[in-house]
Formats: structure tokens, sequence, C-alpha cells
């Protein structure tokens, strides 16, 4: 349990989030937090802590969904009185967005800044309608978005596990992290699902409700889908520790915001190479 003295701004969970979804420069959403006493310092408002989350966001192209993100879920962390930080891993260069890499470039980095208990593994896009939904994480993986509004809130398929996802540090090494060999959207989530049964884990989900997430609409904006996806899910087993942390090596440019960690890189098929398999 991390520990911190000082005074302790609590506002008591109060159930379901009702927020309206308006976008806001990330300047003035600074200042609306500021008086909260969550921007620059909001990881130091209380004098004990349940727990030390990073949150890592996957980011390219959606500056208009920074802001509604932070305002949503910096007072829902805050409620639950989770000492947290969020990483922002930005895609550069032209090659496609590869989501999977830039979470194990946030984990990395995110490692070199304290000891975490969890590290959230969260779509810009996706914003929690409960704030009892604990951003915590336990003795398994954990799966927050279980029921999205694009999927009418109900579960796409049994391996699904997308969106928001949990592990703690330790069951982030040992499943090797997330794939690297992932160009383009699909496919990551459902080889993380293979990895972390092939490593002895089940993923646990919010019961009933908890688990709901509004998306904000957007479009994949020129982003190709990954169609070599469903050989690489083939030999999910073979490419793990073989692919992933281990074989992952990057030049990162990083700026400290106010809100947020803002770690731009470069992504190309050979800061990953793959041996035989």
């Amino acid at each position: 349990m991390a520990q911190r003295q000082g005074p302790c701004l609590f506002l008591p969970i109060v159930g379901s989030l009702v927020r309206k979804l308006m976008s806001k420069r990330i300047s003035r959403v600074s200042f609306y937090l500021l008086p909260l006493g969550l921007a620059a310092v909001f990881i130091y408002i209380c004098d004990s802590f349940v727990s030390k989350v990073a949150v890592l966001i996957p980011f390219r192209n959606r500056h208009e969904h920074l802001p509604i993100f932070f305002l949503h879920l910096i007072p829902m962390l805050q409620k639950q009185r989770l000492e947290f930080a969020f990483y922002v891993i930005e895609q550069t260069g032209t090659q496609p967005f590869n989501r999977a890499m830039l979470f194990n470039v946030g984990f990395k980095e995110a490692m070199k800044d304290s000891v975490w208990d969890c590290v959230i593994f969260h779509d810009v896009d996706h914003l929690p309608e409960n704030d009892r939904n604990y951003y915590g994480c336990g003795e398994m993986p954990r799966h927050f978005a279980a029921k999205l509004d694009k999927y009418m809130y109900i579960l796409p398929y049994k391996e699904f596990f997308g969106g928001v996802s949990g592990l703690t540090v330790e069951q982030f090494r040992k499943i090797n992290g997330f794939p690297n060999a992932f160009w383009g959207w699909g496919g990551e989530d459902d080889d993380l699902w293979n990895r972390v049964h092939y490593a002895g884990y089940n993923v646990t989900r919010p019961e009933g409700d908890l688990g709901k997430y509004k998306s904000i609409p957007h479009h994949h904006r020129g982003e190709v889908q990954f169609l070599g996806r469903y050989k690489l899910l083939r030999y999910s087993k073979e490419r793990q520790y073989i692919d992933g942390l281990n074989n992952l090596v990057y030049t990162p440019k990083i700026l400290v915001d106010r809100l947020y960690t803002n770690i731009s890189v470069n992504l190309m098929p050979e800061l990953a190479p793959i041996e035989d398999y």
C-alpha cells in the first residue's frame, strides 16, 4: 500500500457517472482541475492511497479525445483513492498503428518512474460509465471494459480482452507483455488473452453493470486493418517469449505535461526483431 503525508481531498463514490461529452483544450482542463489539486501533483492529494496505478494510453491523431478522457478519468481515480499517473504513448512516423508495441513502450518507461501496483492499458476513446469500476489489479489479470455501448453492452465473444485491461507488473512481465508484430488494428488483444492463459492466469471482469463503457465516436482515419493477425494468432504460444518486452528496442522523446507524460516514438518493425519459430 502506497503512503503519503499531507491533506487529502476525498469525494465519496456516488455510483453511475453522468458527464456531458464536450471537447475542451488541455489547458482548460488543467485550469478546471487545478482547484481540486489534480493537475501537476494530483497523485499526492491524499495522505494514504489504496494502490499505485499507471494508466497507459496508446495514441495517434486523437487530440480532441484527450480532454474528454482526463475530465472523465481523473475525478473517478481520485474518488477511488488511487495514486495514479497517465502516460500517453504517441506513435509518430508513417508505419501502421501498433497499439500493442506502444503499450510495451509505455510499460518500460513507466517502470523507470516508480514502483507500480497496477498497470492499466486504456484506449483513449473508452469511458467508464460507473465510477465503482475499481481500477486496481488482483491475483488475476482484469478486463475492465466488459460491456461496451457499441456492442449493445454484450460481450462480443468469450475471449474478448479489448478496450481497457489491467495487470500487475509481475503478471505483465511473466507473459512478456504484448506482441509487437501486430501492425494495424485488430488481433493484439486476442493474442494477449492467449498469453495470459498460457502463463496460467484467468481473466476476471466486473460484475453486473460495473463494466459498462461508452465509446467516443471516431473513425480509424486511414489506419489499416491488420490482415495477418489470424496467422500470428495461430502461433501465439510459439511467439510468446520471443516477441514482447524482451525483444523491443526504441528511442523515445519524453515530455512531462501538467496532466500526463507524453512519450513519442517512431515505431518500425526492425525495432522488435523476431527469431524463427
